[in-house]
């Protein structure tokens, strides 16, 4: 569909590119040539991700260990990026979900997911769009949310309320940096089924099955229905 040279010149960083959604899309950037680099917790994942990638479409991915929830190391890994040239994009795919009932979740398991979906796409996007701004060039951010910001989602309360902060600062950063060329968008693309997913919110069910019975089209979203929406 498109041309494997679209994406010549950019170089976009994937939150949580070692695995699942934000490997299929790292390496979908690659095969239209961006450069791309990923990072994750651990680090070990992204390094084995980055070479499979590389070895199966060419092109740069740079990995790195990054927990999102510490800014002094968003900070620094933001500084490492820029040193040879500005990002041109950002995916924020980095999150953290469990199933529970709300009424079982501790203070603690709450902010396990809101510093991670929350706080952490905050201090990824701001650093990202603070050096766009003082360096006069523009930015593109696409960030991954669910469809619970729209219709509410029982047993996930943390994420949705999380997911619909990014939803929100999507929206306002879009209204406050517009003038300075840096666009923010944010896509819910449905159950996609992995095995990071699987294991969190459908523990004892076989992947996608609950989503496949109730979707018109009777089945879940694909990597590849995904990986067509570039950020560019």
């Amino acid at each position: 569909m498109f041309s494997n040279t679209l994406l010549d010149g950019q170089k976009i960083l994937v939150t949580g590119g070692g695995t699942g959604l934000g490997r299929a899309m790292a390496e979908k950037f690659l095969s239209l040539g961006a450069e791309v680099a990923i990072c994750g917790r651990r680090k070990q994942v992204c390094e084995e991700a980055a070479d499979a990638m590389m070895d199966a479409v060419g092109g740069t991915v740079t990995a790195h260990g990054l927990d999102i929830r510490d800014h002094e190391g968003v900070d620094a890994l933001m500084d490492e990026l820029f040193a040879d040239g500005p990002l041109t994009g950002l995916v924020n795919n980095a999150a953290g979900n469990f199933i529970s009932r709300t009424e079982d979740i501790s203070p603690r398991g709450f902010e396990a997911i809101a510093r991670i979906v929350a706080h952490g796409t905050y201090f990824v996007t701001t650093a990202a769009g603070k050096r766009w701004i003082a360096q006069g060039v523009p930015g593109t951010v696409l960030s991954i949310v669910t469809t619970w910001v729209r219709n509410g989602g029982p047993f996930v309360v943390p994420s949705a309320m999380s997911k619909a902060a990014v939803q929100a600062m999507t929206m306002s950063l879009a209204a406050e940096w517009g003038r300075y060329g840096i666009r923010l968008n944010c896509i819910a693309p449905g159950e996609i089924p992995t095995e990071g997913m699987s294991k969190r919110l459908t523990p004892t069910a076989e992947p996608g099955a609950r989503t496949a019975a109730v979707n018109p089209m009777g089945r879940c979203g694909t990597f590849e229905e995904l990986q067509i929406s570039p950020p560019s």
